[in-house]
């Protein structure tokens, strides 16, 4: 290494001094802050409550009863998509939506948006903190449900794991809108009220068991329409491709409402 003395200035392809201190790479940090989310998720019993454990007793119960109506089919095979349309709405949208609205409350965005990571960083780190969190819901609803005699379709498998990562998406965009648009309070009750209308609205017991009205205005939601491409690909093997242009649709709508009107500050 060479050094100019009048000037100081290090010739180019000069390596740094030693102890020079580098920043992480981009993948690091995104890495780094999304294991410290699924941390903060799974050690937060209300959230790991309505992300696990009452995806599992919902399972349960509707393994070991005949009520309500889940349609025509073996019941276990037709409650497991639902419950994990269930999960991916509990994790991508209650969790993510109530835990975010109290980071921006608390000036942790604002304070995050300015470190190395950054905003979009801070954001990726968030997708890929849920995805993580519903490998672990998916295998363990998985488990119980293989333990309860569920028999999916091999072919269905394939496309269900696309439709996953969709309606991850499309829940993660409205759980980012609700949350960097209103007050964290509001977004608490909001957030848990939804969870309880889309547990009922088409998700766990099939649009198809609701009265004819209802059944079409529910068929629009993104909650019902990810259950229905479940069903559609873990029960049947095939591809719903209404479902999955419901869930696109809530998605790329919601990104781009998100984009405009998210908030980092309170």
């Amino acid at each position: 290494m060479s050094t100019d003395a009048s000037t100081g200035s290090v010739a180019r392809g000069a390596r740094p001094a030693s102890g020079t201190v580098r920043a992480a790479s981009a993948v690091r940090r995104v890495r780094s802050q999304a294991g410290f989310e699924v941390g903060t998720l799974l050690r937060n019993g209300e959230q790991l409550l309505v992300s696990v454990v009452l995806p599992v007793i919902a399972l349960v119960g509707l393994a070991l009863t005949t009520a309500p109506s889940l349609g025509d089919g073996r019941r276990i095979d037709l409650a497991v998509p639902g419950i994990l349309a269930l999960c991916v709405i509990s994790s991508a949208f209650t969790s993510q939506a109530i835990s975010t609205a109290f980071d921006r409350r608390y000036a942790v965005l604002r304070y995050l948006g300015v470190t190395p990571l950054g905003r979009s960083g801070l954001l990726t780190a968030k997708v890929v903190a849920t995805l993580a969190v519903e490998v672990v819901q998916v295998v363990v609803v998985g488990a119980l449900g293989l333990v309860l005699g569920w028999r999916p379709s091999v072919v269905g498998l394939v496309v269900a794991v696309p439709l996953l990562v969709l309606g991850t998406w499309a829940f993660v965009a409205l759980a980012l809108l609700l949350a960097g648009t209103v007050r964290a309070e509001a977004v608490l009750a909001a957030a848990n009220l939804l969870w309880v209308l889309f547990l009922v609205a088409g998700v766990v017991v099939p649009r198809t068991q609701l009265p004819g009205a209802v059944s079409g205005v529910v068929a629009a939601l993104p909650s019902s329409a990810l259950a229905d491409g479940l069903r559609s690909a873990l029960v049947d093997g095939v591809v719903n491709p209404v479902a999955v242009l419901v869930v696109l649709a809530w998605a790329a709508l919601a990104s781009v409402l998100a984009a405009r009107w998210f908030r980092f500050d309170d």
